[in-house]
């Protein structure tokens, strides 16, 4: 029998969750509304900001002094660049766990999610080194590497959480009729798990798109993305906030679309397999 709920805890419940939300989003909502301020204005007290007068010329500076598109196309390049590479990669290791399991699975599963845990600072200096010696350093190729390595652990870990959710009777019966381990993954596999693998696709294109470490350390002009196009706004002499937040919200706003038409795909991949 369901349990009843007050109209009142509704109310209640409702109102923190847009409060938690607001302040969780606040942050990006500021800054998207001092990029349509001046220099001048942005500085000001919270008050003065909303009523000052509304402009476009950050903007304007910050497309003049900067070539926004390059860096746009070299985000979209590298984050789904680097989450293709690491489904290719990550699918067949995935079955391979979910389905022909051994003693050392979960042993391979938690080392795996153990590379996380360290500090990316601590192969900074090797990669580097490596990137230089095969003429990696500032080119899409090397961060697509670089990315797909970094997010190979998640991805890994996600596609085998849906992976054992798929009933192995359907592949069992798949092989009965003579499917090979190529079609078995393809048009069997690959097909019912559709909603985790594009859950993880777009968990791991934001963790990737937001990548600001490796990006500033191994590019310089050429394939830098937009994290290094935000970078270039912070100098010696002081942050010049308005330009900052213009180039902030050109580089979150293609992500924060992308999130919101799909985020009832991204909510059901992530919850895939939670109900039977």
């Amino acid at each position: 029998m369901a349990r009843k709920i007050s109209n009142r805890r509704k109310i209640i419940m409702t109102v923190l969750a847009w409060s938690i939300g607001f302040l969780i989003f606040f942050p990006i909502l500021w800054t998207i509304i001092l990029s349509f301020k001046t220099e001048g204005d942005a500085i000001k007290t919270p008050l003065q900001v909303l009523s000052s007068h509304w402009t476009f010329e950050s903007y304007a500076l910050v497309q003049e002094r900067s070539n926004y598109f390059r860096h746009f196309m070299n985000s979209v390049i590298i984050s789904f660049g680097s989450v293709i590479l690491a489904l290719v990669i990550g699918i067949p290791s995935a079955w391979a766990m979910a389905f022909v399991p051994g003693k050392g699975t979960k042993n391979v599963l938690m080392w795996m999610l153990s590379t996380k845990m360290m500090p990316a600072v601590g192969v900074l200096i090797p990669i580097y080194l490596m990137f230089r010696d095969w003429g990696l350093l500032d080119t899409r190729t090397g961060l697509i590497i670089v990315l797909c390595l970094m997010n190979l652990p998640i991805v890994i870990w996600m596609l085998y959480t849906y992976f054992k959710e798929i009933p192995s009777e359907i592949l069992e019966a798949a092989r009965m009729d003579g499917a090979g381990l190529r079609s078995e993954i393809l048009y069997v596999l690959t097909p019912m798990a559709v909603p985790g693998i594009a859950s993880t696709l777009l968990l791991n294109v934001i963790l990737s798109w937001n990548e600001a470490f490796w990006t500033l350390n191994l590019t310089a002009a050429k394939a830098a993305p937009l994290t290094a196009f935000i970078a270039a706004y912070s100098s010696p002499e002081g942050l010049f906030y308005a330009k900052l937040s213009a180039a902030s919200t050109l580089a979150i706003a293609p992500i924060l679309i992308l999130g919101w038409f799909s985020q009832k795909q991204l909510v059901r991949g992530l919850t895939f397999g939670a109900v039977k």
